[in-house]
């Protein structure tokens, strides 16, 4: 009786223990289960071709690095654009620092193009708070950006995936992201679509016959696939199981598209670094009718204001019709609202963000004394719109700059972008809602990169600094809304869209 007493206490004993253990891992908190689980994270390097219809445009690599406490992560990427006969170069690097739950600590981005060059360096204050500073042209800014729990980077969200353990097929996450190139966050949702095994090159052979490196082995790599828009664009993402991207692609753009492919550094950095660059400029040189020409239309060389279009009708991509219409006339005085807008709803676009800082005194009275005791959104914004293309000079951002509406009110010049960020100040300093819209403007028979605004007059109406247009006509096509207008962001558009006009 005693040793039967004795065996069920044991296994009394022993099943409270497995209930503990259980309860222990299995329910453990995220970041407890994070920090256990990066601890596997290996260190090294991964490189990637960029590649638009199967030719290479640029590289990017991952490096990580494990320190005692913390993950260090490096990206890196390089771009060339060929327009009108010249290589466009875009590079970015940022370095990330993570706690071993994967939560971001520091970041620090350099980016150099033809939207200028700047430097920010950005530090999360507990959760609460990403405080950043932004130098540009040896000017310095600083800003706190309110957050709403712990971000993550774009480029980390397939390892916080794999870590956080949602590679399970049918699953959803969600995560928000800080974009450091952007200076802005948002909400992505990722949704694990499926698994498979793909086959990658892990080594290559230099062919003497054709002086390019090939590959020579290759490497078969559990994946699985994530459908996202964390880069702004609908993707497609094939990770590994440590969070590692394999092969990423436009989603719907077959093999036309711009895609990220993992490859041994040879194959991604030597091919691309002896490529013939003046037969790809060359081949950029005459574009045909509706092609997309890769830069804004003043640095194309186009002078003067396009006429406006009422209407624009598009096929894409040989099947899909679009077709554009421009807003009828807005009477000045329409039953909308009173300024300033006390939405709750429109809330982030009314709030400042780096580079567009409509809670700048400068900026605030500058708006005074354009609308004066003017308190209709539409009238407000037909007169911001005149005041900006009157004021500034059309000219081709120098070197170094980015369009800070700090700096465009000061220095009173530039090209579209800065005219669609100092726009949207304004209007947000005066209460009326307005946010930035990157995508492609028609004009001379192609489509060309372009910046403008939009503003909520109960529904957001398109209007134009750069060229007068209030409301802004059907020719502008738009696909980036919310952030900075920058050409990398427009970047998978080439080789997968194919406009017609109808």
């Amino acid at each position: 009786m005693n040793r039967r007493r004795w065996v069920i206490a044991v296994l009394a004993a022993w099943a409270a223990s497995l209930g503990w253990l259980v309860k222990r891992e299995v329910f453990r908190p995220t970041g407890a289960r994070l920090a256990a689980a990066a601890m596997a994270v290996a260190p090294g390097g991964l490189f990637y071709r960029l590649a638009v219809g199967g030719q290479q445009v640029g590289y990017s690599s991952t490096t990580i690095d494990t320190l005692p406490d913390a993950i260090r992560v490096e990206n890196v990427f390089v771009l060339d654009v060929a327009a009108l006969g010249t290589l466009h170069r875009t590079t970015a690097r940022s370095i990330t620092m993570l706690s071993r739950a994967l939560r971001l600590e520091t970041v620090e981005t350099t980016f150099d193009g033809d939207l200028g060059q700047f430097a920010a360096h950005g530090r999360v204050i507990g959760d609460t708070v990403l405080s950043v500073a932004i130098v540009s042209e040896g000017d310095s800014q600083m800003t706190r950006i309110p957050l709403r729990g712990p971000i993550t980077l774009p480029t980390l969200l397939p390892l916080r995936l794999a870590f956080g353990g949602e590679l399970r097929s049918g699953r959803s996450y969600t995560a928000r992201l800080f974009d450091p190139l952007l200076l802005t966050g948002r909400d992505v949702t990722a949704r694990m679509a499926a698994e498979s095994t793909l086959v990658v090159s892990d080594s290559a052979d230099l062919d003497s016959t054709t002086m390019t490196w090939v590959p020579e082995h290759f490497d078969t790599v559990r994946a699985f696939r994530i459908d996202h828009d964390a880069n702004g664009v609908p993707t497609s993402s094939w990770i590994d199981a440590q969070g590692r991207v394999v092969l990423s692609s436009i989603a719907g753009a077959g093999d036309q598209g711009f895609a990220i492919e993992r490859a041994a550094f040879e194959i991604v950095y030597e091919n691309f670094k002896h490529r013939d660059t003046a037969r790809v400029a060359r081949g950029s040189a005459a574009p045909g009718p509706g092609e997309i020409v890769p830069v804004t239309a003043l640095v194309a060389g186009l002078r003067g204001d396009p006429p406006e279009r009422a209407r624009l009708r598009l096929r894409r991509n040989g099947r899909d019709t679009l077709e554009i219409v421009q807003v009828g006339e807005l009477p000045a005085h329409a039953a909308l609202y009173r300024l300033p807008s006390r939405d709750t709803a429109l809330a982030r676009w009314l709030a400042p963000e780096p580079l567009i800082q409509s809670h700048d005194p400068r900026i605030a009275a500058q708006a005074r004394r354009i609308i004066d005791r003017e308190r209709s959104p539409a009238r407000v914004a037909e007169l911001l719109t005149h005041w900006v293309h009157g004021t500034l000079r059309r000219t081709i951002p120098q070197a170094g700059s980015v369009p800070s509406a700090e700096k465009v009110l000061e220095t009173a010049r530039g090209d579209c972008n800065e005219a669609a960020t100092l726009f949207v100040a304004l209007a947000r300093s005066t209460g009326l809602p307005a946010r930035t819209v990157a995508g492609l403007i028609y004009m001379n028979g192609r489509f060309y990169y372009h910046a403008w605004a939009q503003v909520y007059l109960t529904d957001w109406v398109a209007v134009d600094p750069t060229f007068d247009q209030f409301p802004a006509d059907a020719a502008h096509v738009p696909i980036a809304i919310g952030g900075l207008a920058r050409q990398v962001e427009l970047v998978p558009l080439i080789g997968r869209l194919k406009l017609e006009v109808l």
